[in-house]
């Protein structure tokens, strides 16, 4: 480890990253009604902007991922840091459905190129059990982020200030980290060594892989559906919408910071069948409650997807480690990209639900929250497949063993939002 490398203000510098990253998410989920009201966008054209935010981030992981051992993090840090800014300024001004798709766009891609950078660079500064332990404090920002984003959100809009001040707001943990990261040495990449492309997509090819990649998709949208859409779906529920996607993340933060290594400690397919069963519950639940069990039921929710991502991406370590971290990315890569997917499709559900609960006469607030909660139905469907998916998982894999655990750290490495 050359000296000159400041770790700490470097590690401060990724979280003032991932901070940025999490908070637009927050803040974005906040904002959704008044950009609705504001262009006049309909819930599906709102899922189109949503869409880009999800599409950026995949396409930056899949970009940035190979060139991190090429040309370092430095360069790739500030390719976010631009981006970021480029598409933080560009929302603020946005004047309509197209300027907002394109920001959103570069806000998306600057969320995924500081994943890109940050990873991997963590995982290189610190040694052994360090790492594992460092890159969890990491990524407990990123369900901690979106908590500083939506209470902003949530007291700001209380307050009458319009999106583009909550917009706004993003800049200072922008700034933060560019500063911190301004004039900074960085680590050498220690270039992972191994198998060759061809023996990852060989592995990629396996019905295992395959099948995970299926799945991804499904947990993905489990866990960032509800949370992405929880204003207009939860706005007339008689609850905070802000406040539940702060205690959910806020849950999950916690949840991966104390009990992630003893979920690493169980049986991998057990957690995520049980993942699957809990957050089925949770939306079921919230989908038909209102006021205070709202809350309660958003809870169940939180406990159901939190281990969802870092055991999918801990799976594929173990069971299928000849994957590599080529693998795993796209394994991230895939759950963002079925996520932007599915975002004008619930966009479009919250639309047919209005229509829906118009047409049997409901009008105003009970309308919206009958919307709201038949969309919530809807979303049950995703983890509900899982619960059948991770069951025959289980039954295949419970006699087998985990391939070599080739490298924990690489694990790690992955983005486990």
């Amino acid at each position: 480890m050359i000296q000159s490398v400041n770790r700490d203000r470097l590690f401060l510098a990724s979280c003032f990253g991932l901070i940025t990253t999490a908070m637009i998410f927050g803040i974005r989920a906040g904002i959704l009604p008044q950009l609705g009201a504001e262009f006049g966008l309909t819930s599906k054209e709102l899922g189109y902007v949503n869409q880009m935010a999800f599409l950026g981030f995949p396409i930056a992981m899949i970009v940035g991922g190979p060139l991190y051992n090429i040309i370092g993090p430095k360069r790739i840090v500030w390719v976010a840091f631009v981006t970021h800014l480029i598409g933080i300024v560009s929302t603020i001004f946005a004047d309509g459905f197209w300027t907002l798709l394109l920001s959103t766009f570069f806000v998306g891609f600057g969320n995924g190129t500081i994943e890109a950078a940050c990873n991997p660079m963590v995982a290189d500064m610190y040694d052994g059990n360090q790492t594992t332990k460092m890159l969890s404090r990491f990524h407990m920002w990123f369900p901690g982020g979106i908590v500083i984003g939506s209470l902003v959100s949530k007291f700001m809009t209380d307050a009458g200030l319009g999106w583009q001040l909550q917009m706004g707001v993003i800049l200072i943990p922008l700034v933060l980290y560019g500063v911190l990261f301004l004039g900074q040495s960085f680590p050498e990449s220690t270039a992972e060594e191994g198998h060759s492309n061809t023996t990852n997509i060989k592995a990629m090819l396996s019905p295992l892989y395959i099948f995970m990649l299926i799945c991804m998709a499904l947990t993905a949208i489990s866990e960032f559906g509800p949370e992405q859409w929880v204003g207009p779906i939860l706005e007339k529920a008689g609850a905070s919408p802000m406040l539940i996607l702060a205690l959910v993340t806020g849950l999950m933060a916690v949840g991966r910071y104390f009990a992630g290594p003893l979920v690493h400690s169980l049986n991998p397919t057990g957690v995520l069948w049980a993942s699957s069963v809990i957050a089925t519950i949770g939306i079921v639940l919230m989908s038909q409650a209102t006021g205070a069990m709202v809350y309660v039921s958003a809870v169940i929710f939180a406990i159901g997807v939190c281990y969802f991502w870092p055991t999918m991406i801990g799976f594929v370590a173990e069971y299928i480690p000849k994957s590599g971290a080529f693998g795993m990315s796209i394994i991230g890569g895939m759950g963002m990209f079925s996520t932007s997917i599915f975002q004008p499709i619930i966009g479009g559900w919250i639309d047919d639900e209005m229509k829906n609960a118009t047409a049997r006469g409901l009008t105003g607030d009970a309308a919206q929250l009958a919307a709201g909660q038949e969309t919530l139905d809807n979303m049950a469907i995703f983890p509900a497949i899982l619960i059948i998916a991770f069951g025959v998982l289980w039954f295949v894999m419970r006699n087998k063993k985990p391939g070599h655990h080739h490298d924990e750290t690489l694990a790690a490495q992955q983005p486990q939002l």
